[in-house]
């Protein structure tokens, strides 16, 4: 039964407390004693484990001795979106899965350690890096998420003239717009924003490629090309009822939180469709949001789904329940439009194919109903077809084909990094890799347009 509340008594003050930053960062003495912990191995395994190769015994001994700027520094330096990383990254199976210290005790708390580090860096107004001197080539970026503002740090420091072309409002991509709020504060990818700009890089926002800004004129204009431009919308579920009032595309509504929250959720029963960790924070939002009940319903079961173990746990924790091997076939409206049932069938897994994933098949004759209010779709991410298309380069259902070792397309001036090459067995879908693939793409840059140059003559 839905919980009868009246939206109109809840402040909207109330609600956005919900969404501060649901974890408090360290203090400097827990920070000292943590850092104190730390063996400083040499040929660390963490490092090893890091995508970006982040020093961490370095920056971790800076804690210690107390070279704050020193330590973020370090950090900023491997991982230009590291303050963003403190937060959103799956440490436990990236560097503190390697730590030496879970065969005897417990992990270094590297993740909040580097949130320790950064969060001072922004506290006290530090600009870690300066630009290097202009080689007088020019690279456009589409894109002003983590791969492409990492790639743009890089060329600036290189000495390159870049241009960054974001279609929103803001720059950041996903860590300004997709990751929620009592998580990832806007604040801090913002100043990771602000860390690129001030090396002198143009970031023109408001601004799409293909539509304001033609492809051919930034072939003519630029020297190399860096594609950035990560995921769109969430695609159609493909059944009957999903256009009623009251459904909803996952990536648009935790977007809408970023600006302003509703009411609208109050006391109203929720079912997401998916268990990524888009769908993890599209729970979490909506209990936040004041839902009486929140329910994920996925077609597979526990072992198979994509969010990382700490998304699962938290959203356990904020009572979202889970409906495992259930997938939509219908949404149910009321005479006047709204979404009042989900129709669910139920699934079984058949054995996996040599490297895939168990496949989910309907149970003959086995359907049941929820009662909901709104439903949010969370089933992975359409691509930006037409702009691929118009830039001519090769891709598999949107899939951009890169060199892996260079990042470079079909058109060899042009790159491409993040989310938009990630599938069909190619990248890997965390923030910290696209900003590593970023990295890569500029280094790659670096070498065919000035080190050969200056090597060959």
């Amino acid at each position: 039964m839905s919980m009868t509340v009246n939206a109109a008594f809840i402040p909207v003050d109330s609600l956005r407390r919900n969404f501060a930053e649901a974890k408090a960062g360290m203090r400097p003495k827990e920070a000292i004693e943590e850092s104190n912990r730390c063996l400083y191995c040499y040929d660390a395994p963490c490092i090893q484990a890091c995508p970006t190769g982040i020093n961490i015994p370095s920056f971790i001994k800076k804690i210690a001795s107390g070279n704050m700027k020193g330590s973020a520094r370090a950090i900023m330096e491997a991982n230009p979106v590291g303050a963003t990383c403190s937060r959103v990254c799956p440490t436990e199976e990236l560097c503190e899965g390697a730590c030496v210290l879970n065969r005897s005790s417990k992990p270094i708390m590297i993740g909040n350690l580097q949130r320790y580090a950064t969060d001072w860096a922004i506290k006290n107004e530090q600009s870690l890096f300066k630009a290097g001197q202009s080689n007088g080539k020019s690279v456009a970026i589409i894109g002003g998420g983590p791969a492409g503002l990492s790639a743009a740090r890089e060329l600036a420091r290189f000495g390159f003239a870049v241009t960054i072309f974001e279609a929103k409002e803001q720059a950041g991509g996903l860590d300004t717009y997709g990751i929620v709020s009592f998580r990832l504060p806007q604040s801090i990818s913002l100043w990771e924003v602000e860390q690129v700009r001030n090396l002198g890089v143009d970031i023109r926002t408001n601004t799409r490629v293909g539509v304001d800004v033609q492809v051919n004129d930034l072939l003519e204009q630029y020297d190399a090309i860096v594609l950035a431009i990560g995921m769109s919308k969430v695609p159609d579920l493909g059944i009957e009822g999903e256009h009623l009032t009251g459904v909803y595309d996952a990536i648009d509504f935790v977007e809408a939180t970023k600006s302003e929250l509703s009411t609208a959720f109050i006391g109203k029963r929720i079912a997401v469709i998916g268990a990524g960790n888009t769908a993890i924070d599209a729970a979490t939002c909506s209990v936040r949001l004041g839902a009486a009940n929140v329910k994920m319903v996925y077609r597979r079961t526990r072992e198979e789904m994509t969010a990382y173990d700490f998304e699962f746990e938290f959203a356990k924790q904020d009572g979202v329940e889970f409906v495992w091997l259930s997938a939509p076939s219908k949404i149910i409206g009321d005479a006047d439009g709204n979404v009042k049932a989900l129709e669910c069938m139920e699934m079984r897994l058949e054995a996996a194919v040599v490297g895939g994933r168990k496949r989910p098949v309907p149970v003959e004759g086995a359907t049941f109903e929820l009662e909901v209010d709104a439903v949010i779709k969370a089933i992975g991410q359409t691509r930006y077809m037409p702009l691929i298309e118009q830039l001519g380069v090769d891709h598999k259902r949107g899939i951009v084909t890169v060199n892996t070792e260079t990042y470079q397309t079909s058109n060899s001036r042009i790159y491409a990094a993040g989310d938009v090459i990630f599938g069909e067995g190619q990248g890997e879908a965390m923030v910290v890799s696209a900003a590593q693939q970023g990295k890569l793409a500029a280094f790659s840059i670096f070498n065919t347009l000035i080190a050969r140059r200056e090597r060959y003559g």
